[in-house]
């Protein structure tokens, strides 16, 4: 298995597509804290983001998208001197999914927001930069680009399904967007992410992810990544930030939990499929990484309130 397919599909992952954004003349809306991730593109004309604790503007041209993976405040604008206003009116003024904010149309942008499980703050978000943004120009943006196409095509045509094949085709664009800030900024992510960068790294994440039930050794993950010991040991420990079979146990753990929230499974049944020999095994290496009890944790609500799991604000162009 690919690590990134994995950790996205254990999250549960989902899109959800809402109101685009027209503008024209001087403009500026100020938004608030948004929940999940959110995401926008540029599909026509240009303008500014600031995003608070982020130092400076980010210019946004035509083909420019962009993620925003923490919930801190944020404002678009034309230019510098344009006035910012609470984009909360504006949303609610919306006419046919369209919000309208100056005089004109020479923008454009649309968007949505990712929401995922109860995990994703710890396995994905914390991983991430505060914003993600990845320009037209950039190489292999072009996918990014054509998955944008094909969903304003199933929303115009308005075909059976055509939104939740719209939904879907925004996923595969965040899957391409993460791809794309891996090869270009591999310095910005951190743990499992950061070690998709590194060649020696993500072979033996991938072996880990392919089959996390057999007893690795780290010899066996050094023959395949084709490198010494030694050598797999440091650079995955430098990467990733913890030793493979640390990381090997982490992940069974989160395999061993979404069993614990989703299915009925008897906790004999949970430790043999993540690779423990007995319950006792996994509970003692269950409640060190997550802090209880398999049996407590089993018991917990079904999906307790996260940030990446709650409603999104109504003012927002994505």
């Amino acid at each position: 298995m690919d690590p990134l397919a994995d950790v996205l599909t254990l999250l549960e992952t989902r899109s959800h597509l809402s109101t685009s954004l027209v503008a024209g003349g001087r403009w500026a809306l100020r938004f608030e804290a948004p929940q999940g991730v959110k995401f926008n593109a540029v599909r026509r004309g240009s303008c500014l983001l600031e995003v608070d604790g982020v130092d400076g503007s980010i210019p946004l041209e035509e083909g420019d998208c962009y993620l925003l993976a923490r919930p801190r405040p944020f404002v678009l604008r034309s230019d510098p001197a344009a006035t910012p206003v609470d984009a909360g009116p504006v949303f609610a003024r919306a006419d046919g999914g369209v919000a309208r904010a100056g005089r004109g149309d020479e923008v454009l942008l649309v968007g949505g927001r990712f929401s995922f499980g109860a995990r994703a703050q710890e396995l994905l978000l914390d991983r991430l930069p505060p914003v993600v943004h990845v320009p037209a120009g950039s190489p292999h943006a072009e996918t990014v680009r054509s998955a944008l196409d094909l969903i304003d095509q199933e929303l115009s045509r308005g075909e059976p399904a055509a939104s939740l094949v719209a939904e879907h085709l925004a996923v595969v664009m965040l899957v391409h967007v993460l791809r794309l800030h891996l090869a270009r900024d591999p310095h910005t992510a951190s743990g499992w992410l950061a070690g998709l960068s590194d060649p020696v790294v993500a072979a033996a994440l991938t072996a880990l992810h392919r089959d996390p039930a057999r007893p690795w050794t780290v010899a066996e993950l050094a023959r395949e990544a084709a490198v010494s010991r030694s050598t797999l040991a440091a650079r995955f420990k430098a990467a990733v930030g913890q030793g493979p079979l640390e990381y090997l146990t982490h992940w069974r753990i989160e395999l061993a939990a979404r069993q614990l929230r989703e299915g009925s499974a008897t906790l004999a049944v949970v430790a043999r499929s993540v690779g423990y020999g007995s319950e006792s095994a996994l509970s003692v290496a269950f409640k060190r990484v997550m802090g209880m009890a398999p049996g407590d944790y089993r018991r917990r609500p079904a999906r307790q309130a996260s940030p990446s799991a709650v409603s999104p604000s109504a003012a927002s162009p994505s």
